[in-house]
């Protein structure tokens, strides 16, 4: 006669369909297996093991082992009300294909959770929070596959979870820009769909878009000067270029020299101050400098182009910004209108009055190519000092960063009877 010693499990849902493990020893030849008074389907393992199917049904029944012998004691299973998982959401939805991603299952009757599966495989480890919330670490795995849950109930249905490839970062372009941010860089790579975060350094990215799997566009946040790691993290992972962006210095100019020209341009100037390395525009106004070089991280050279008459503001631009605006000034030419008196004597000795317009930034005032000392009174108004020479006709000449006027003629006279 056959003996039963062991049901496992003991208990399964009301819908039938529990795979039922029966332990005892007689098995050979048995003809039936009976859950209360409703058959069974079975498959005998062997003399101490049958494998049977539990049909629907209700309560605490008996289970029997019916053989060529007679029919083995009871052993109770229990039809449980437990109704079928449901799961609502898995969150994330991906990670990486090494596993280790704790996730989280809402829905509903998971209470008596005894298996959450990724496709076919366990879950590294779960904990049941409360009859609508798992929390479950993923295990390695490629692909998407739906993760279930099992309980005394059944098991539920799947929500997809897909494995992500790990996120690969190759280059920033622009590799720079200013310590206040807010410019936009592209980083590109593979495996960027669905990041999750950039950061530079450790500061979160302004905001970000994924434009494809291989590019990500970024706005830069503020920082101080200096190269610093850019990240981007996705379901994949976690990908670090180090030292791929530099933040540069907003460029301050202290000084033009000289600080004044002519209206056609040409002449050159040089700029001071600091963070000016890196130039890559100079400007006059809004006009372009014809050409400059930079001497150094405190120093550049420019070709002034042509301007209107007044002040225009000098700038530089570097990667780092644009700097503070340093004045420069366009002159018009000198005019020299009259000449009062226009003759005295070969001696020299006197003083004599020019009379015209832009005068005011007189450099120099040449008497027969020669230089003669002067006082400027006004924008008008300068009064020179006349230089001795041979008696007759030579010409004066007033010189200002404008430029130079057209000559007038002055006439050094001879004492009678020379």
């Amino acid at each position: 006669m056959p003996t039963l010693t062991s049901v496992t499990p003991t208990s399964g849902p009301t819908a039938g369909g529990t795979t039922v493990t029966l332990t005892g020893t007689g098995f050979t030849g048995a003809t039936a297996v009976r859950f209360g008074a409703t058959p069974a389907s079975f498959v005998v393992n062997s003399a101490t093991q049958i494998t049977a199917t539990a049909p629907a049904g209700s309560g605490t029944v008996q289970v029997t082992v019916t053989g060529p012998g007679g029919t083995s004691n009871g052993a109770p299973f229990t039809y449980t009300t437990a109704t079928v998982p449901t799961l609502t959401s898995v969150t994330p939805t991906s990670g990486p294909t090494a596993g280790g991603t704790t996730v989280t299952l809402t829905g509903t009757g998971l209470a008596t959770a005894s298996a959450v599966r990724f496709g076919a495989t366990p879950a590294a480890s779960f904990t049941v929070v409360s009859d609508t919330h798992i929390t479950a670490v993923a295990p390695a795995g490629t692909g998407t596959v739906p993760v279930t849950v099992t309980t005394s109930g059944g098991t539920s249905n799947g929500i997809s979870y897909t494995y992500s490839a790990a996120s690969i970062l190759s280059g920033v372009s622009p590799n720079q820009g200013p310590t206040s941010g807010g410019n936009t860089v592209t980083l590109t790579g593979a495996n960027l769909t669905g990041a999750t975060a950039v950061t530079f350094g450790a500061t979160p990215a302004t905001s970000f878009t994924v434009v494809s799997p291989t590019q990500i566009t970024a706005v830069v946040p503020a920082a101080t000067a200096g190269p610093i790691g850019v990240t981007v993290t996705t379901p994949g992972g976690t990908s670090t270029l180090p030292s791929a962006y530099f933040y540069v210095s907003t460029p301050v100019l202290t000084g033009v020299a000289p600080p004044s020209g002519p209206l056609s341009g040409g002449n050159t100037v040089t700029l001071t101050g600091v963070h000016l390395i890196e130039a890559t525009a100079v400007r006059f106004g809004t006009t372009a400098a014809s050409a400059f070089t930079v001497v150094s991280d405190t120093q550049i050279t420019a070709v002034v182009p042509a301007g209107a008459a007044g002040l225009a503001e000098v700038t530089v631009s570097t990667a780092g910004g644009t700097s503070n605006a340093a004045s420069y000034t366009y002159l018009p030419a000198p005019v020299v209108t009259t000449l009062i008196p226009s003759q005295g004597p070969a001696s020299g000795g006197i003083t004599f009055t020019l009379t015209g317009t832009n005068l005011a930034q007189a450099t120099t005032v040449l008497m027969g190519g020669a230089p003669a000392g002067f006082t400027v009174v006004s924008g008008s108004h300068i009064v020179v000092d006349a230089l001795p020479g041979a008696a007759g006709p030579v010409t004066v000449t007033v010189t200002t960063p404008g430029g130079t006027s057209a000559p007038k003629t002055y006439t050094r006279v001879g004492s009678p009877g020379i």
